[in-house]
């Protein structure tokens, strides 16, 4: 008895390990199907990427030539600034303070006589009073 009672437990258990080994399996066949369909998948994706990869890599030496050329434009832009001012600025700021006096000067023509002043030993005195003038007083009438 103990004999049948070994042998219905033993089939039982190589039963069982039999059904894992099945189930085991199919996992197995599972898991091989889905590497090959990411492996067939994968290729051509790395392939974007590395021709994705070669396209960025050209505008970037692109970009690096258009760089230099902008840096380039731009120091003789700077040397050019630099050689118009010192070229143009002295004569221009005299230019500028000429007109100035020109204006200054017809202004003062066009306009009616300002108050104009003299200074005698730190006193403002205004020119236009009689005691100003010749150091004396102002007649009227005859000349």
């Amino acid at each position: 008895m103990a004999g049948i009672l070994v042998a219905v437990f033993w089939a039982i258990l190589v039963s069982f390990i039999a059904l894992v080994l099945v189930r085991l399996a199919q996992t197995l066949k599972a898991a091989t199907r889905l590497v090959s369909e990411i492996s067939e998948q994968a290729v051509p994706l790395l392939a974007d990427a590395s021709a994705t990869v070669r396209s960025a890599n050209t505008q970037l030496a692109r970009v690096d030539s258009i760089t230099a050329d902008v840096q380039e434009v731009t120091a003789n832009a700077s040397a050019l600034s630099s050689t118009v001012s010192s070229a143009f600025g002295g004569p221009l700021v005299k230019v500028a303070a000429f007109g100035y006096g020109v204006r200054r000067a017809i202004g003062r023509k066009t306009e009616p006589a300002e108050r104009e002043s003299t200074v005698f030993a730190g006193r403002t005195v205004d020119s236009r009073l009689p005691s100003a003038r010749r150091g004396g007083r102002r007649t009227r009438g005859k000349g």
